[in-house]
């Protein structure tokens, strides 16, 4: 019998006919007992069993399959050669600058205003909110120094990129006497990779700026690689979890009012994943 609870343990529960993505301790009685192969048995006799066996069945990973790892390698390569050289290169005037979009942040505000922790008990909210719509984020972190640039936006298109890269991170770049702009982008369809690189181009000659864009797209499915996701984690947490915020330009005017905060004590991100660890996960010189 527990050699059975074992093997349905390690069975996905639609291969035995059972619509369920994962199993539990109670499922797992119940398909014993509709298999016949016991009258009864205590859950908590099954959940000792798969304890005793280090099988949690009901938890999951996720995991990415790098199907082209030559591919990979080809857009991963250059990206993580400028994370790991990002302070050496801003003090020759290069700098390193991640650009993404945390999309549909919500503006709820709650019935009624929350309580303040006090001993032995954590910060009460409302479960009650109206809704006040949602904005999006453009924001774009400073690999060698940890500095973040943000504006926020009511859409999604690539012209509300455009506008962002031009009121915000080119500015940035001038202001900081910056030579090169290397940019790291996802394939997202509001940076349109098609149009983008030429875009940038033609921008910076119209307007007879010095400097130099170049775009590093990363590889398919590769969010892992990209710095500022691991930012867009920190505003998650640290402000906009939970969410209390009157309405939209209450909730743009606080994440400003914290990426100037976050700024006050920047730290470059602590990136310690190299090339030659990608080679040796992909078995690839």
């Amino acid at each position: 019998m527990r050699a059975q609870v074992t093997a349905l343990a390690c069975s996905l529960p639609r291969t035995q006919g059972v619509a369920l993505a994962r199993w539990s301790s109670a499922e797992i009685v119940r398909r014993l007992v509709a298999l016949g192969s016991v009258a009864c048995i205590a859950t908590h006799t099954v959940s000792r069993w798969l304890a005793q066996e280090r099988l949690k069945p009901w938890r999951y990973h996720s995991w990415q399959h790098i199907s082209e790892p030559q591919v990979f390698l080809a857009r991963a390569r250059p990206v993580l050669w400028l994370y790991q050289h990002a302070r050496v290169l801003l003090r020759l005037g290069i700098w390193v600058v991640c650009v993404d979009e945390k999309t549909s942040i919500q503006a709820r505000e709650r019935e009624r205003a929350s309580d303040a922790t006090m001993p032995g008990r954590p910060m009460h909210m409302s479960p009650r909110y109206k809704r006040g719509g949602a904005l999006h984020l453009f924001a774009g972190l400073s690999v060698a120094d940890g500095q973040c640039y943000g504006q926020c936006q009511p859409r999604k298109r690539f012209v509300d990129f455009q506008r962002f890269m031009v009121e915000v991170i080119i500015p940035a770049a001038l202001q900081r006497g910056i030579l090169t702009l290397h940019l790291i982008l996802d394939n997202g369809s509001t940076h349109a990779p098609k149009r983008m690189e030429t875009w940038l181009q033609e921008v910076v000659t119209a307007n007879d700026w010095p400097i130099t864009i170049q775009v590093h797209w990363l590889p398919k499915n590769a969010s892992w690689l990209d710095q500022i996701e691991i930012w867009f984690s920190i505003l998650q947490r640290k402000l906009l979890q939970p969410n209390d915020f009157k309405d939209l330009a209450v909730l743009e005017k606080t994440i400003l009012a914290f990426i100037a905060h976050y700024n006050q004590f920047a730290k470059p991100i602590h990136w310690s994943y190299t090339i030659e660890k990608l080679e040796q996960k992909l078995s690839v010189n």
